[in-house]
């Protein structure tokens, strides 16, 4: 039915006004006694089966919700009755900002795919700690932090430790993101030793906390294999927790949509089905490289269970979707689970 009747509905609307509606809409509904209940009733698959121990938490089952969906910390609770296991918060600055001038998020239907160039529009750390002192995690929830578009390259390990120090009480893991590529110049700090001074300045402080949380690193899929090396060697030397792969690419391989049209698009991060293969290639190359040490958990291109389980066979130990979702609908975590109950 979502497929079939609602989703041509939603397309007809641009997809942050969409967004808007959806999140508003799951706000008011779920004020409606019994709705929460008769939602996770339906969607929600509770089978030991499905579980999966990491970073010292117990995951539902292996599917979360990226970053993205829910930059203000007020849907997480929401998206647990939808089956995800965990939902990534964010991407959050140390300062509120608004992002890059609309259109800025574009559907590409024939090619099962998105552009966004959002630019980390977020109301700023303080703001999300506000919503989440108000909303209890009924879920496993982590923070993707960024840093605030004027910050310059230089002073960018202040602003990841600003957000880190605001938000560790709420929060059960930390992302750190350094690969988004609609940020100007952020992919400079890509580079090993802006890499490893930001995660090293990280572990500082967390080795200060009473409770160290897990922190990881997420990394974009256009690295080559030497790229890919010295990450790795970064995330040992730091001890950074685990790897987050991929982000979106700037690359638009894969799109059948016509070149003309991917022009008028303009600047953006690619994501959905044209970037699946890139994805699982950067997971599997970490498993091999590190034989499964470091913990991944594979983002990109995932639509069906098939699509997860060649992500944990690649090496992945958990996954997180967002395009799949917009594409798929609400219904999309439970038949996921349901074949992965089947295949184990």
């Amino acid at each position: 039915m979502y497929k079939r009747v609602l989703r041509p509905i939603l397309f007809l609307l641009g997809p942050e006004t969409i967004h808007k509606l959806v999140a508003t809409g799951l706000r008011l509904a779920f004020v409606i006694p019994g709705i929460p209940w008769l939602i996770g009733r339906l969607l929600i698959i509770d089978n030991a089966g499905l579980k999966k121990k990491l970073f010292g938490l117990t995951f539902d089952n292996p599917i979360g919700m990226a970053a993205g969906f829910d930059k203000e910390g007020k849907l997480y609770n929401h998206l647990k009755h939808f089956g995800f296991s965990h939902v990534e918060i964010g991407t959050v600055t140390p300062e509120p900002q608004p992002g890059n001038p609309r259109p800025r998020l574009f559907r590409i239907p024939q090619d099962k795919a998105m552009i966004n160039r959002m630019g980390f529009n977020n109301k700023g750390a303080e703001e999300l700690a506000k919503n989440l002192r108000k909303r209890k995690p009924k879920i496993i929830i982590g923070c993707n932090i960024g840093k605030n578009t004027l910050t310059p390259n230089e002073n960018a390990v202040y602003d990841y430790c600003k957000v880190f120090e605001t938000l560790y009480p709420y929060f059960d893991y930390f992302v750190i993101n350094l690969s988004c590529p609609n940020i100007k110049d952020l992919d400079k700090l890509q580079d090993k030793e802006n890499t490893k001074k930001i995660l090293h300045e990280i572990s500082k402080l967390n080795a200060q906390k009473p409770l160290k949380k897990p922190i990881l690193l997420k990394i974009g899929p256009d690295h080559n294999e030497k790229q890919l090396d010295e990450i790795i060697e970064v995330v040992e030397q730091t001890g950074t927790d685990g790897i987050i792969a991929t982000n979106t690419t700037t690359t638009r391989d894969n799109l059948t949509l016509e070149q003309n049209k991917i022009a008028s698009i303009g600047n953006g991060g690619l994501s959905g089905l044209p970037i699946k293969e890139k994805s699982t290639g950067t997971i599997a190359y970490i498993a091999k490289k590190t034989r499964g040490k470091i913990p991944v958990i594979g983002v990109g291109g995932i639509f069906t269970a098939t699509d997860v389980l060649e992500k944990l066979q690649a090496g992945a130990s958990l996954v997180q979707v967002y395009t799949g979702f917009i594409y798929e609908g609400p219904a999309m975590i439970k038949k996921i689970n349901k074949q992965l109950l089947k295949k184990n």
